[in-house]
C-alpha cells in the first residue's frame, strides 16, 4: 500500500475557508470577483471552496489584499469535526 505523503493528504479538511466566505459576503464580492482580484486560478479557488490544501503564500496574499488576519480567512477544524464543517 502506498501512503500519500503530500501536503494535501495531511491537511485535507483540517482547515475551513468558512471565514473567507463570510468576508466575501460582507464585502459583497462574488467568487469570480475574488478570483479576479486575487489573480488565482479557478482550480485554486475550487480547492478553497472544498476546504482542500492551498499554499500558505496564497493565504498570505489574501490577508495582505484584504488587510485582515489569518482567522478572517481560515479556521481550524478540530479532529472529528471535518465532516460536519465541510
Amino acid at each position: 500500500m502506498i501512503q500519500n505523503t503530500s501536503p494535501q493528504a495531511d491537511n485535507y479538511n483540517l482547515w475551513s475557508f468558512k471565514p473567507l466566505k463570510k468576508l466575501l459576503v460582507e464585502k459583497n464580492m462574488s467568487k469570480m470577483d475574488f478570483i479576479e482580484a486575487m489573480g488565482i486560478s479557478s482550480s485554486t479557488a475550487a480547492k478553497m471552496w472544498r476546504n482542500e490544501y492551498i499554499s500558505m503564500k496564497i493565504i498570505d496574499d489574501i490577508c495582505n489584499k484584504f488587510e485582515c488576519i489569518l482567522t478572517d480567512v481560515i479556521e481550524h477544524i478540530p479532529d472529528g469535526d471535518s465532516k460536519e464543517n465541510a
